[in-house]
């Protein structure tokens, strides 16, 4: 079997992904027309380049740009209902396996709904399309770096309220530069008594400490991007002694500068040194990507072999914040899959 049908075949999980990174197109505007939501335009071919984000990107901060449009049709029951199932639906075409779907309820208020009614309706698509599809998929509740600590403290409550309903774990994301993790330590501090998984956004648009602020000042499990890990050699081998995943984003990393060129990516590096790297789309909507084409970008910049490769997709099931048992199940029939396709 030649590389790309395996990585087209294997099973997979996805720990970084925004749902409101990923809607289609034609639903946008579906949405935004039923529920009176201005667009740039409403012909599909005019606005998909509106929503996507390609190599002229200079920052994070541009980045962000487009979900203005994707989440601003995401305010009403129906839609987060419909979002959700479609999202689950286009991970199991990947055959995505497993998916861990991260947004944050408070940016969906604006028509009236409360955190409450936002994750009931994400919960019902999430349902659906789980009895629908061979997918199983948790949610991560994300807090904003932009927000007041008050309102990362209710976004922490809401996803231990929710916790084994539907959600796995609580988030940090946002702006990074100039915004500490450890300003909302009060908020990681409520998922730490209840005992809930942690991730946080760190070292994507800022440097190594971020990521040392994320585990130390939080209690990160895992670490959205990691990019600049290398910058501290100390830290680095804190991260490899202690297993702490990193959620790698290719193409999303390029387009953020969060590396000069993809080339020059330390994925290989720290694959290499047994940090436990992890492929993730980020966004596939906004960086015009899938899991698969991101597998397939890392064996092509950085000449995986097929045994790398599955490391690194295993590493997803391995780190998935799960209950132990179901883990295993799923680590195991993924081995399991895998080995057979090796064969071929």
């Amino acid at each position: 079997m030649d590389i790309l049908s395996f990585i087209e075949k294997s099973p997979k999980a996805e720990l970084h992904s925004h749902i409101d990174g990923g809607l289609r197109v034609q639903t946008i505007i579906d949405l935004a027309k039923k529920h009176d939501v201005s667009l740039p335009d409403y012909d599909y071919h005019t606005l998909k380049p509106k929503l996507q984000i390609d190599k002229s990107c200079k920052s994070l901060v541009e980045y962000f740009k487009p979900f203005e449009y994707t989440i601003n049709v995401m305010q009403t029951e129906d839609a987060l209902e419909r979002v959700m199932y479609e999202f689950l639906e286009d991970s199991s075409n990947q055959n995505t396996k497993y998916i861990e779907a991260r947004f944050s309820p408070a940016l969906h208020l604006k028509k009236g709904l409360s955190l409450n009614k936002v994750m009931d309706a994400l919960i019902r698509g999430k349902k659906q399309a789980e009895k629908a599809f061979n997918i199983k998929s948790n949610i991560i509740v994300c807090g904003l770096r932009q927000n007041p600590d008050q309102a990362n403290k209710e976004l922490a409550q809401l996803a231990v309220d929710y916790k084994n309903k539907g959600v796995a774990a609580f988030d940090l994301a946002g702006e990074e530069l100039g915004r500490p993790a450890k300003n909302h330590v009060a908020a990681f501090e409520i998922a730490i008594k209840n005992n809930l998984f942690r991730t946080v956004h760190a070292g994507e648009a800022d440097g190594a400490h971020s990521i040392a602020d994320s585990i130390h000042f939080l209690g990160a499990h895992r670490i959205g991007h990691g990019t600049h890990l290398y910058e501290d050699n100390d830290l680095l081998n804190y991260v490899i002694d202690r297993q702490i995943a990193l959620e790698v984003c290719l193409t999303s990393n390029m387009q953020t500068k969060s590396v000069a060129n993809l080339n020059n990516h330390p994925l290989p590096t720290y694959f290499a040194k047994n940090v436990p790297v992890t492929i993730n789309t980020d966004s596939t909507l906004i960086s015009a990507t899938t899991i698969t084409h991101e597998l397939v970008l890392a064996y092509e910049l950085f000449n995986f072999s097929p045994a790398d490769l599955s490391k690194i997709i295993l590493n997803g099931f391995e780190h998935a914040f799960l209950p132990y048992d179901i883990k295993q199940d799923l680590l195991s029939a993924a081995k399991t899959e895998i080995n057979e396709l090796l064969k071929h």
